[in-house]
């Protein structure tokens, strides 16, 4: 017997409705963010996201695998800003734009606090060798593009030739993570920005500025 025009509609059968991925990951990756890759646990994820976890384990693979992608669609946000400061007029205008941003970006109120890839330092246990030294190396990596500026530079004159830019890279890159680390712990907008000015006033000793 066919179902008359005032029956209700039978449930589809089938595969799952699909969901944004795009929306689903940018969710994902602020739940790690604000919790950590252990802190984050399966039920916040896939509460987050809006999808039910054999979703989560069709579209991303594991736990793993999602963590992967939030990290590199984080990078991804952020990669403008970074690069923009870079390509500042000189090498102090690139450092001090680059720890600026960072204060705001690190303690902005509608955001999780501190820098989620920094974040990861603390976590390599958790991860598999592999990803472990993948965020090992995208961490490093935020040195050695200081050191490349501050090469670059040198080579325009406004940074003293006998400059040790890897020492003063691996200053300016211990003063980032500081500020992750502080804002993670609660410190203030103003009180980042502080740090950020005392770390500047060592800039004319380091590079003969």
């Amino acid at each position: 017997m066919s179902p008359s025009d005032g029956d209700p509609a039978r449930p589809a059968r089938g595969r799952p409705r699909s969901f944004d991925r795009e929306v689903a990951l940018d969710q994902a990756m602020r739940v790690f963010w604000s919790k950590g890759y252990a802190g984050a646990s399966l039920g916040d994820l896939t509460s987050a996201m809006g999808i039910a976890s054999p979703s989560l384990y069709a579209a991303f693979g594991s736990k793993e695998g999602l963590y992967s992608e939030a990290i590199h669609r984080y990078v991804a946000v952020h990669e403008a800003d970074f690069w923009g400061v870079m390509s500042a007029a000189t090498a102090r205008e690139s450092v001090e734009s680059l720890l600026r941003k960072a204060a705001e970006a690190f303690s902005t109120p509608d955001s999780p606090q501190g820098c989620m890839v920094l974040q990861t330092a603390m976590e390599a246990h958790e991860l598999s060798p592999e990803l472990g030294a993948s965020l090992c190396d995208l961490r490093a990596s935020n040195a050695q593009t200081l050191e490349r500026r501050l090469l670059k530079g040198i080579e325009e004159g406004d940074v003293a030739p006998a400059t040790d830019a890897r020492a003063v890279a691996d200053f300016y890159a211990t003063i980032h993570k500081g500020l992750s680390v502080s804002a993670k712990g609660g410190a203030s907008r103003q009180e980042l920005d502080s740090v950020v000015t005392s770390a500047m006033a060592a800039w004319g000793p380091l590079t003969g500025g």
